[in-house]
């Protein structure tokens, strides 16, 4: 079956064949964007009877696993410009997936294309945008390959057809450049015919902001943690000068991880971990974010996460076990490749505490997947 742009016929056909956990994403919109996003997601040439949302090469579904009925994450798009992610956080989700070393994608700007073309060809409905959620996209190698500005500079010659374009790095020093400021300054600016002006309008919600990743407020804490990240202090200059040129900033305070005092007359020095987030601590990045202005704070608790490709780090061991003497016998949650708290327990002795300091700065805080849906 040959499909074109305008072959709403043929998009509809494909629509039926949509895997069922996707379609609460679809339903909501009129036949011909059902077909549009069809034809843009779904393979047109596959013989199975059920199709998920698999076909794009770079500009992909935000989550491609996700049920919508569990996690209603709608229509939205993510691109990670690169594999793997140097930065080496010992903590980090991506390590169950993706692979230890970070390298570029082959033909990455002739598939960015391909699928920037096929959106405007298939003419698809608004959606967000997020770079990313698995690699760091400023990561060291964006320093040589500078493949993240070209996405930047792609993204605004097609800013018809996302809405809230999300960063989320570490690494935010490199937006600080002329050449980057210059990019987000263009991505800021919708325009005029793009459907969702008299929302942004209306509501004065910003159509890009930079999500910046500062869990710990000591460097030693980062260092032991963040093994190849960017320091402490030029992340949090580099949110100023961002501040300084309009630019909308996130915090992340994420993850965080058990504090002391531990339950049960133990301290974090008894698994050979540092306390690296104190309530002093947390409460210096929450007043940072107060006196900056920035739109809110994201947080998550940590994974113990059991990476792809070598064997779990020692100190994640360590972090695993202060679950389980938290948990004091009730099992840990394991789901996706980690081990998690029980979200009672969690909550108890790990977000409560935080989620208090914030809210007594007046710092609206989200959990991380909170936020994605709050994100237009």
């Amino acid at each position: 079956m040959q499909l074109f742009g305008n072959d709403i016929e043929g998009g509809l056909e494909l629509y039926k064949k949509l895997n069922p956990k996707y379609v609460p994403a679809f339903e909501k919109f009129s036949p011909e964007n059902k077909a549009a996003l069809a034809l843009y997601f779904l393979p047109h040439t596959s013989k199975k009877d059920v199709l998920g949302v698999t076909r794009p090469r770079m500009v992909k579904w935000y989550c491609p696993f996700a049920n919508q009925k569990d996690f209603p994450s709608g229509h939205r798009y993510c691109i990670n410009v690169y594999t793997g992610c140097s930065h080496n956080c010992r903590y980090c989700y991506a390590q169950g997936y993706e692979p230890d070393e970070a390298k570029c994608k082959d033909s990455y700007k002739k598939k960015l294309q391909k699928d920037l073309s096929e959106i405007e060809d298939f003419n698809i409905p608004a959606a967000p945008l997020h770079l990313s959620n698995s690699t760091d996209p400023l990561q060291p190698l964006e320093l040589k390959q500078r493949l993240t500005h070209y996405t930047l500079e792609q993204i605004a010659r097609y800013r018809k057809y996302f809405t809230t374009v999300t960063i989320l790095t570490k690494n935010p020093t490199i937006l600080t450049e002329p050449t980057y400021l210059e990019a987000l300054s263009s991505i800021m600016k919708l325009p005029k015919n793009h459907s969702c002006n008299e929302m942004f309008n209306s509501t004065s919600l910003p159509p890009l902001r930079i999500e910046v990743s500062v869990a710990f407020q000591d460097e030693s804490n980062a260092s032991f943690y963040d093994t190849g990240a960017p320091s402490i202090n030029s992340r949090l200059s580099a949110i100023e000068t961002l501040r300084k040129n309009g630019i909308p900033v996130v915090l992340r305070i994420d993850p965080l991880l058990p504090r002391n005092p531990l339950p049960y007359g133990k301290s974090l020095e008894d698994f050979q971990l540092p306390d690296a987030q104190s309530l002093n601590a947390l409460e210096s990045l929450v007043n940072f974010a107060k006196e900056q202005q920035l739109l809110h704070i994201v947080y998550s608790v940590a994974k113990v996460v059991m990476p792809r490709y070598k064997p779990m780090l020692e100190s994640m061991g360590r972090l695993k076990q202060v679950y389980e003497h938290i948990a004091n016998g009730e099992k840990l949650v394991f789901r996706g490749g980690s081990w998690r708290l029980p979200d009672k327990l969690a909550q108890v002795h790990i977000t409560m505490p935080f989620v208090q300091i914030c809210n007594s700065y007046g710092m609206n805080v989200y959990y991380c997947k909170q936020n994605l849906l709050k994100t237009p």
